[in-house]
């Protein structure tokens, strides 16, 4: 039978020339013949089946040595050089199952914003952390979740022209306060939030808008902020308690009692706000002041959460005995069960005594 040049071989089996002298070089592929004078190299064409398998593996991602392996047993036969092929995958499919793991867990461990902050005066350890989620259903995400030192804040921008934008600068207009808190009241972080939408407005020619709830943590006391209908809850003993009243149409309409509260998160127009951060000044939050108590723990959210997740479930969550981070990712999952049809943002915060150490209740209620 004639011999292949190497370059006629190597378009035969779908290979390059330089591939088939770094297979040869490797033992891999050796050439049927050299020319001893030229040293040309030339093939039989009974090796293209071969050849053929080689660049399938390769192009499969098979390593150079384990392919070596495989073309070890062509002489024993097809099944068992399949038999081959079919274990390396069997192991390969295993180490991308466990590194799919090992990045999923370090992803999520990275978008889980945490933070612990001790008070030498008044004795208490704030443990928190943080996340938002796009949701099943939304193409963007207007969310935003904070959690650092003494702060905790949520915001959601609405959907539409700049509402991702003004939630993202409410977050840091009042993550750059939260760092002297000495100096800090509930009003000074509305306002700021205020302008920071309003900056966004001048910026982009657009009108948006953005809820906020926000917690800082003052001397022995938490500063309460609340503009829409983000929310504050209260776990104290199992219970968890709303501590934020929604500025919605819907709860005007059960603060007037034209609504049953059962029927409220169900009405159509339940998104619709009677206020929000706009930057025009013209905003009236809702302030309030709440003692730092050891254990409690305090949840901020989006409606993506509480409109899907019954409260009774966020209290089981909540008060689970989980680390904060641990919880936040809890509440997701249960926003995501429900359908997520909505982005979800979340912060929780636990107060612990600083001789109780990291990790709060740690399952066991000390109440």
């Amino acid at each position: 039978m004639r011999l292949l040049t190497i370059g006629a071989f190597a378009r035969a089996a779908g290979l390059t020339v330089k591939a088939l002298r770094i297979y040869a070089d490797l033992g891999l592929l050796r050439p049927a013949a050299v020319d001893p004078d030229s040293g040309y190299r030339y093939y039989d064409p009974e090796q293209l089946e071969l050849a053929r398998l080689v660049a399938t593996l390769r192009r499969s991602g098979m390593p150079l040595r384990r392919i070596r392996q495989v073309c070890a047993h062509w002489p024993d036969g097809p099944a068992t050089v399949a038999g081959e092929i079919s274990d390396w995958w069997s192991a390969t499919q295993a180490d991308v199952a466990a590194r799919q793991r090992l990045v999923t867990s370090l992803v999520d461990e990275l978008q889980t914003r945490r933070a612990t902050m001790i008070d030498q005066q008044s004795g208490f350890e704030l443990h928190s952390a943080a996340r938002t989620d796009i949701g099943r259903v939304r193409t963007s995400n207007e969310d935003q979740a904070y959690a650092a030192g003494r702060l905790v804040a949520v915001a959601d921008g609405a959907a539409g022209p700049g509402g991702a934008a003004a939630s993202a600068a409410v977050i840091r207009a009042l993550a750059r306060l939260g760092t002297d808190p000495a100096q800090v009241t509930g009003a000074a972080l509305a306002r700021a939030a205020d302008d920071a939408v309003g900056q966004v407005r001048a910026q982009t020619g657009k009108a948006p808008v953005s809820t906020l709830t926000a917690l800082l943590a003052v001397g022995d006391r938490f500063e309460l902020v609340h503009v829409g209908d983000t929310r504050a809850y209260r776990c104290r003993g199992g219970e968890l308690v709303q501590l934020t009243r929604d500025d919605s149409y819907v709860q005007a309409l059960v603060d007037e009692g034209r609504l049953d509260p059962a029927l409220a998160q169900a009405h159509r127009q339940r998104a619709l706000l009677t206020q929000a951060l706009d930057g025009t000044g013209g905003v009236r939050p809702a302030y309030a002041t709440h003692p730092l108590v050891a254990y409690d723990r305090y949840l901020l959210c989006s409606d993506g959460v509480w409109a899907v997740v019954p409260d009774a479930v966020l209290a089981t969550a909540v008060g689970a005995g989980h680390d904060p981070a641990q919880t936040v990712r809890t509440v997701i999952d249960l926003a995501y069960r429900a359908g997520a049809p909505d982005n979800v943002a979340c912060a929780v915060v636990e107060v612990v005594p600083r001789s109780a150490g990291p990790g709060g209740l740690g399952g066991h209620d000390r109440r």
